[in-house]
């Protein structure tokens, strides 16, 4: 046959594979969520998450030492509050003595060059599991902003060098803003939750922090997956308000969504790889389905494809050995 035109012969030896690689992959690209939880010498696994663990603080700055030392050096803290701890109100989320604000504390006393993101979002902390105050069923939206704000320079005070509004209430990222910069913290940077899918692929995540909804789902407040221009109009809005990164969260089911972000705003895209998308391959790798690596490797590239500058995965430690 005359053809002038193979690409097979960029594909014919690993040597020139590596040469025209397009996307590659980096332990700098790499965020990873952690599970704090109160006392000591405390390391729960989460039963729907396989390798994945609650820590209490003191053996978590073991594994923090252990991810720096393998080039991961972001992470993103989310704690497991006890049920006596919650209220309708959060109030614990900015309670200076709990739990979570005094881990970012140790954390980057410990490790001053980590980088610490935090969760501002009340689910964690509401006794009714929703991300924003509750009244007669209904989740108001712009009361939850001052608890958001209490909590979000809270979090600034304690150390915290990115904030992460994870909870889709209107007008959230520039509420933030506004009492981050009165405060003095205008150096802490805010990663918005800009396109936040309600979500079947939140379930492990839940499990992790006994955090589902009492009642109801979050679908008043969370993204219709059905929808594309919608996420436009939360990026144009968050961008608009000063957010500093704008994240897709899943990532797996929305790379169309990363890519539409990527293609039209002149921010870092930050993409979350969650935990469903997480328990997946573990479950179907532990039963020999798949080779776990390999399929790991292949669903953080194309989240990187799409255009994602940095991604939020629970994969992040292991990634990091291979790579």
């Amino acid at each position: 046959m005359n053809i002038i035109r193979r690409p097979r012969r960029n594909r014919q030896s690993a040597a020139i594979r590596d040469m025209v690689q397009e996307t590659r992959l980096s332990v700098t690209d790499f965020i990873l969520p952690v599970f704090i939880i109160d006392g000591q010498n405390v390391r729960t696994e989460v039963a729907s998450m396989p390798g994945i663990h609650r820590w209490s603080l003191d053996l978590l700055l073991e594994e923090i030492q252990e991810c720096m030392d393998l080039g991961v050096k972001s992470f993103d803290l989310f704690p497991n509050i006890t049920e006596s701890k919650k209220d309708k109100y959060a109030t614990e989320s900015y309670n200076p003595d709990g739990l979570y604000l005094n881990a970012i504390r140790v954390i980057k006393d410990r490790f001053p060059d980590a980088l610490v993101m935090t969760d501002v979002a009340m689910d964690p902390y509401s006794s009714d599991g929703h991300d924003g105050i509750v009244e007669n069923g209904k989740i108001l939206n712009d009361p939850t902003l001052e608890v958001l704000g209490k909590m979000a320079l809270a979090q600034a005070q304690a150390g915290a060098d990115i904030v992460g509004p994870s909870d889709m209430m209107d007008g959230r990222v520039g509420y933030i803003r506004q009492v981050l910069d009165e405060g003095n913290f205008h150096d802490v940077a805010i990663m918005a939750y800009t396109a936040k899918y309600a979500s079947a692929f939140y379930g492990p995540f839940r499990d992790a922090l006994d955090s589902a909804p009492k009642f109801g789902d979050k679908k008043t407040y969370q993204m219709n997956p059905a929808n594309s221009r919608e996420a436009m109009i939360e990026a144009q809005l968050d961008f608009a308000e000063g957010a500093d990164f704008l994240m897709v969260k899943p990532a797996l089911a929305y790379l169309d969504i990363i890519k539409l972000l990527n293609d039209n705003f002149h921010l870092p895209i930050t993409a979350y790889n969650v935990s469903g998308e997480y328990a997946m391959i573990k479950a179907a790798a532990q039963r020999g389905w798949l080779d776990g690596d390999r399929a790991m490797m292949e669903t953080l590239l194309s989240i990187k494809r799409a255009g994602a500058t940095s991604i939020l995965t629970y994969f992040a430690k292991e990634a990091a050995r291979l790579l």
